[in-house]
Protein backbone atom coordinates (compact mmCIF):
# COMPACT_ATOMS: atom_id res chain seq x y z
CA UNK A 1 0.00 0.00 0.00
CA UNK A 2 2.75 2.34 0.74
CA UNK A 3 4.40 1.89 -2.35
CA UNK A 4 1.11 2.56 -4.39
CA UNK A 5 0.94 5.76 -2.48
CA UNK A 6 4.57 6.60 -3.35
CA UNK A 7 4.06 5.97 -6.92
CA UNK A 8 0.49 7.75 -6.80
CA UNK A 9 2.44 10.87 -5.33
CA UNK A 10 5.45 10.89 -7.24
CA UNK A 11 3.06 11.15 -10.35
CA UNK A 12 0.89 13.75 -8.94
CA UNK A 13 4.10 15.50 -8.29
CA UNK A 14 5.62 14.91 -11.67
CA UNK A 15 2.55 16.24 -13.56
CA UNK A 16 2.54 19.53 -11.21
CA UNK A 17 5.88 20.21 -12.57
CA UNK A 18 5.50 19.19 -16.36
CA UNK A 19 2.54 21.94 -16.15
CA UNK A 20 3.78 25.52 -17.07
CA UNK A 21 2.20 28.62 -15.86
CA UNK A 22 0.37 30.74 -18.42
CA UNK A 23 1.90 33.92 -19.51
CA UNK A 24 0.21 36.87 -21.31
CA UNK A 25 1.66 40.33 -21.79
CA UNK A 26 0.34 43.28 -23.59
CA UNK A 27 2.97 44.83 -24.74
CA UNK A 28 4.53 42.12 -26.97
CA UNK A 29 3.84 40.56 -30.09
CA UNK A 30 3.27 37.09 -28.73
CA UNK A 31 -0.30 34.99 -29.58
CA UNK A 32 -2.11 34.83 -26.24
CA UNK A 33 -5.38 33.45 -27.43
CA UNK A 34 -8.11 35.35 -28.37
CA UNK A 35 -7.13 39.16 -27.11
CA UNK A 36 -10.65 40.05 -25.79
CA UNK A 37 -11.60 37.82 -22.88
CA UNK A 38 -7.81 38.27 -21.72
CA UNK A 39 -7.00 41.86 -22.35
CA UNK A 40 -10.34 43.37 -22.46
CA UNK A 41 -12.32 41.08 -19.64
CA UNK A 42 -14.90 40.43 -22.63
CA UNK A 43 -15.41 36.63 -23.85
CA UNK A 44 -18.72 37.05 -25.90
CA UNK A 45 -16.01 38.82 -28.47
CA UNK A 46 -13.90 37.18 -30.99
CA UNK A 47 -13.45 36.26 -34.56
CA UNK A 48 -16.19 35.00 -36.17
CA UNK A 49 -19.06 36.28 -34.10
CA UNK A 50 -21.72 37.99 -35.35
CA UNK A 51 -23.20 38.76 -38.90
CA UNK A 52 -21.22 38.53 -42.20
CA UNK A 53 -20.63 41.78 -43.53
CA UNK A 54 -22.70 40.97 -46.39
CA UNK A 55 -25.79 40.44 -44.12
CA UNK A 56 -25.69 43.28 -42.46
CA UNK A 57 -25.56 45.33 -46.09
CA UNK A 58 -28.47 43.26 -46.64
CA UNK A 59 -30.38 44.09 -43.94
CA UNK A 60 -29.22 47.64 -44.58
CA UNK A 61 -27.53 48.35 -40.68
CA UNK A 62 -24.55 50.17 -39.55
CA UNK A 63 -21.95 47.97 -39.59
CA UNK A 64 -18.29 48.67 -37.74
CA UNK A 65 -15.36 46.42 -38.97
CA UNK A 66 -12.41 46.43 -37.33
CA UNK A 67 -9.57 44.49 -38.27
CA UNK A 68 -7.02 43.22 -36.04
CA UNK A 69 -4.50 40.69 -34.69
CA UNK A 70 -4.19 38.35 -31.68
CA UNK A 71 -0.63 38.26 -31.81
CA UNK A 72 -0.23 42.33 -31.67
CA UNK A 73 0.55 44.58 -28.98
CA UNK A 74 -1.31 47.53 -30.92
CA UNK A 75 -4.97 45.18 -31.00
CA UNK A 76 -4.71 43.99 -27.76
CA UNK A 77 -4.48 47.54 -26.17
CA UNK A 78 -7.15 48.72 -28.44
CA UNK A 79 -9.21 45.63 -27.28
CA UNK A 80 -10.77 47.83 -24.59
CA UNK A 81 -11.99 50.12 -27.27
CA UNK A 82 -13.48 47.11 -29.09
CA UNK A 83 -15.44 45.99 -25.70
CA UNK A 84 -16.45 49.86 -25.37
CA UNK A 85 -18.16 49.78 -28.96
CA UNK A 86 -20.37 46.55 -28.14
CA UNK A 87 -21.02 47.87 -24.95
CA UNK A 88 -22.15 51.21 -25.78
CA UNK A 89 -23.73 50.29 -28.93
CA UNK A 90 -25.05 46.57 -28.46
CA UNK A 91 -27.85 45.25 -30.50
CA UNK A 92 -27.99 48.67 -32.74
CA UNK A 93 -25.02 48.22 -34.90
CA UNK A 94 -23.41 45.06 -36.31
CA UNK A 95 -19.86 44.68 -34.76
CA UNK A 96 -17.38 42.65 -37.04
CA UNK A 97 -14.29 41.45 -35.73
CA UNK A 98 -11.98 40.54 -38.72
CA UNK A 99 -8.22 38.46 -37.56
CA UNK A 100 -6.26 39.48 -40.87
CA UNK A 101 -4.97 36.44 -40.83
CA UNK A 102 -7.24 35.12 -43.10
CA UNK A 103 -6.09 38.40 -45.58
CA UNK A 104 -2.52 38.25 -46.16
CA UNK A 105 -1.57 37.79 -49.62
CA UNK A 106 -5.29 38.21 -50.87
CA UNK A 107 -7.59 41.41 -51.98
CA UNK A 108 -11.24 41.59 -52.78
CA UNK A 109 -12.79 43.73 -55.47
CA UNK A 110 -16.14 43.21 -53.68
CA UNK A 111 -17.51 45.66 -51.06
CA UNK A 112 -19.72 42.92 -49.47
CA UNK A 113 -16.50 41.28 -48.73
CA UNK A 114 -14.49 42.46 -45.11
CA UNK A 115 -11.45 42.15 -47.15
CA UNK A 116 -12.66 44.90 -49.74
CA UNK A 117 -11.85 47.79 -46.63
CA UNK A 118 -8.88 46.23 -45.11
CA UNK A 119 -5.34 48.49 -46.08
CA UNK A 120 -2.84 45.83 -44.38
CA UNK A 121 -2.47 47.57 -41.21
CA UNK A 122 -4.00 46.63 -37.87
CA UNK A 123 -5.47 47.93 -36.01
CA UNK A 124 -8.24 49.60 -38.54
CA UNK A 125 -11.50 50.84 -38.15
CA UNK A 126 -13.67 51.32 -40.82
CA UNK A 127 -17.72 52.38 -40.37
CA UNK A 128 -20.31 51.22 -43.04
CA UNK A 129 -23.68 53.07 -42.63
CA UNK A 130 -26.90 50.60 -43.96
CA UNK A 131 -27.07 52.17 -47.82
CA UNK A 132 -22.93 50.85 -47.88
CA UNK A 133 -21.07 54.14 -47.97
CA UNK A 134 -18.38 54.78 -45.59
CA UNK A 135 -18.63 57.19 -42.91
CA UNK A 136 -15.19 56.20 -40.86
CA UNK A 137 -11.97 54.06 -42.62
CA UNK A 138 -9.48 54.99 -40.15
CA UNK A 139 -6.35 52.93 -39.42
CA UNK A 140 -4.51 52.51 -35.74
CA UNK A 141 -5.63 53.77 -31.98
CA UNK A 142 -9.23 55.45 -33.55
CA UNK A 143 -10.80 57.35 -30.57
CA UNK A 144 -14.32 55.75 -29.07
CA UNK A 145 -15.22 59.26 -29.06
CA UNK A 146 -14.70 59.73 -32.66
CA UNK A 147 -16.10 56.22 -33.66
CA UNK A 148 -19.20 57.48 -31.29
CA UNK A 149 -19.86 60.30 -32.97
CA UNK A 150 -20.20 58.64 -36.61
CA UNK A 151 -22.33 55.36 -35.23
CA UNK A 152 -24.29 58.04 -33.67
CA UNK A 153 -24.66 60.39 -37.09
CA UNK A 154 -25.23 56.77 -38.78
CA UNK A 155 -27.87 55.19 -36.85
CA UNK A 156 -29.86 58.52 -35.67
CA UNK A 157 -29.46 57.43 -32.10
CA UNK A 158 -27.67 59.91 -29.49
CA UNK A 159 -24.66 58.80 -28.31
CA UNK A 160 -23.81 58.20 -24.45
CA UNK A 161 -23.39 61.26 -22.44
CA UNK A 162 -21.40 60.01 -20.07
CA UNK A 163 -17.75 60.53 -20.63
CA UNK A 164 -15.77 57.06 -20.72
CA UNK A 165 -12.14 56.03 -20.47
CA UNK A 166 -10.26 53.16 -20.22
CA UNK A 167 -8.93 51.82 -16.81
CA UNK A 168 -6.52 49.18 -16.08
CA UNK A 169 -6.87 46.85 -12.69
CA UNK A 170 -3.91 44.98 -13.51
CA UNK A 171 -1.16 44.85 -16.11
CA UNK A 172 -2.78 42.33 -18.28
CA UNK A 173 -6.78 43.79 -17.87
CA UNK A 174 -8.60 47.14 -18.95
CA UNK A 175 -12.16 48.05 -19.02
CA UNK A 176 -14.03 51.11 -19.45
CA UNK A 177 -15.12 53.62 -16.69
CA UNK A 178 -17.26 56.67 -16.38
CA UNK A 179 -15.22 59.41 -15.86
Amino acid sequence: MTHLLKALLSLGLTILLMVSPAHAIRDDDTYDGNIFPIYAGNGSLGYGQGPSLSEALRQKRTSVLVFYLDDSAVSKAYSPVVSAIQLIWGNAIDLILNTTDAFQGRTSNDPQEASYYWHGRIPQVVVIDGQGEILLDQEGQVSLDEINDVISASTGLSKPTDSLKIDSFNEYNSFMVKE
